[in-house]
């Protein structure tokens, strides 16, 4: 993604997909339209509009970010239902870390690729013992 801004920013628009500016320009477009509907409605029906900023996140971050939210949203609704109290002190704790955690593993992929090495699948963070006993258990 940053290679392709740089390139922009040398190259200019004329490296864009034929049709890419009039895309950006009518999503634009669209955004603030959606703004202005959500200043505009009263509060009882503000949650019928999406948030525009949240509609981005996708595209700024890529789409791993989109799966992880996917696949953790329901978490927090099963924890509410099992036990309330609990969920709603450890629930931003817990999600907190698991943001920290996948913002970690940006530093050693980077590192790995500016090296030219494709990253492992799973990187694990492991006791010696632990892991020769995980890696025992996988070769065999």
């Amino acid at each position: 993604m940053y290679y392709i801004m740089a390139k922009l920013g040398v190259e200019g628009f004329s490296e864009l997909p034929k049709e890419c500016l009039k895309l950006c320009y009518a999503f634009f477009a669209a955004a603030i339209l959606i703004n202005i509907i959500r200043d505009a409605i009263g509060k009882k029906h503000l949650w019928f509009i999406p948030f525009p900023m949240a509609m981005a996140i996708p595209f700024i971050l890529g789409s791993y970010f989109t799966t992880d939210k996917c696949i953790g949203s329901p978490i927090p609704l099963i924890w509410q239902k099992k036990n309330k109290a609990v969920a709603n002190a450890f629930a931003p704790a817990v999600a907190s870390s698991l943001f920290c955690g996948d913002g970690i593993w940006a530093l050693p992929s980077s590192i790995l690729a500016l090296a030219g090495l494709k990253p492992p699948i799973c990187m694990k963070f492991l006791s010696r013992a632990t892991n020769n006993k995980v890696d025992t258990h996988l070769g065999s």
